[in-house]
């Protein structure tokens, strides 16, 4: 025989207010000093470990100068390209091409994720070539675009865009793969079809996993300009990142080679950390998935 249990009013009410709690849950901004001290001061101390064993390792003469210079022949390297004023054009030749063919990859691999996405004979044909174009190193396209396109900025466009697009597409594939069946179903009942329930529904329900497309392709973005400008030399392409690594190895300037990788791996994490991390945050919290409390 069924029997039924109840409980004392007060329990009940107790419960009845932490899900109400749940439900109201506020995200609240934590002091400055709190912030600092968690997201500033862990990469920091990071930084001066490393610079410590480094010097540590310089210090103890493992190598020689010329294959391990010090901290100090680097932060040199970067005060004499900040003298000569070619410093920040370095840096912005290879940034502008790194976003501009970043944006352009989304522009492009967006619609194709959708259509990979929804449409079963194009995912059957085009998902496994997606999914290859995204294992393949990008550095093995830069010599086919060079015979295709020259060596310009249209060759660097192009490896970028081989780069970036794949990993831009699955990642939307993969988002919409994750979305409820029934986000769909309440779409398709209010109308929200074809084009207005791809905006308005699909997008935003596949937001997550779109992000971490767009992160990915990012990254891919940025590691194929670089295998770009390695590989490719040309006057008309202008100074950047990863043409001044090349010139500092051709000239067995190690502290030079040190800086180089230096500013490629500061611009990656700066873009990270001040373009795709709010919107994350933002998109975590907007789902209360991220709660911060004091």
């Amino acid at each position: 025989m069924a029997s039924t249990e109840t409980f004392p009013q007060s329990d009940t009410e107790g419960v009845k207010a932490g899900l109400d709690a749940l439900e109201t849950a506020q995200a609240q901004r934590a002091p400055v000093s709190e912030a600092l001290r968690a997201k500033v001061l862990p990469p920091v101390l990071g930084v001066l470990l490393v610079l410590a064993l480094w010097q540590g390792a310089y210090g103890l003469h493992l190598t020689t100068p010329d294959k391990l210079p010090s901290p100090t022949d680097v932060w040199h390297a970067l005060t004499d390209l900040w003298y000569r004023g070619t410093l920040f054009s370095i840096i912005w030749t290879s940034v502008w091409r790194g976003i501009s063919g970043f944006l352009a990859a989304v522009v492009i691999g967006t619609p194709i994720g959708l259509l990979v996405a929804q449409v079963k004979p194009i995912r059957a044909a085009v998902g496994p070539v997606l999914s290859g174009l995204q294992s393949l190193p990008s550095v093995a396209w830069v010599p086919a675009a060079v015979i295709w396109l020259g060596i310009n900025d249209s060759m660097m466009y192009a490896v970028i865009l081989l780069g970036a697009v794949p990993s831009i597409a699955n990642g939307l594939v993969s988002g919409i793969d994750q979305v409820p069946p029934i986000f769909l179903q309440a779409g398709r009942t209010i109308g929200a079809t074809g084009l207005t329930g791809a905006r308005h529904v699909l997008l935003p329900a596949a937001l997550p996993g779109y992000l971490a497309g767009l992160k990915q392709g990012w990254a891919f973005s940025w590691r194929s300009l670089m295998a770009a400008e390695l590989v490719a030399s040309s006057p008309d392409l202008g100074l950047g990142l990863g043409r001044y690594l090349e010139n500092q190895r051709e000239s067995s300037d190690m502290a030079g080679v040190l800086l180089g990788i230096v500013l490629i791996l500061a611009v990656g994490v700066a873009i990270d950390l001040l373009g795709f991390t709010p919107i994350e945050r933002r998109v975590l919290r907007s789902r209360g998935l991220l709660i911060t409390t004091r």
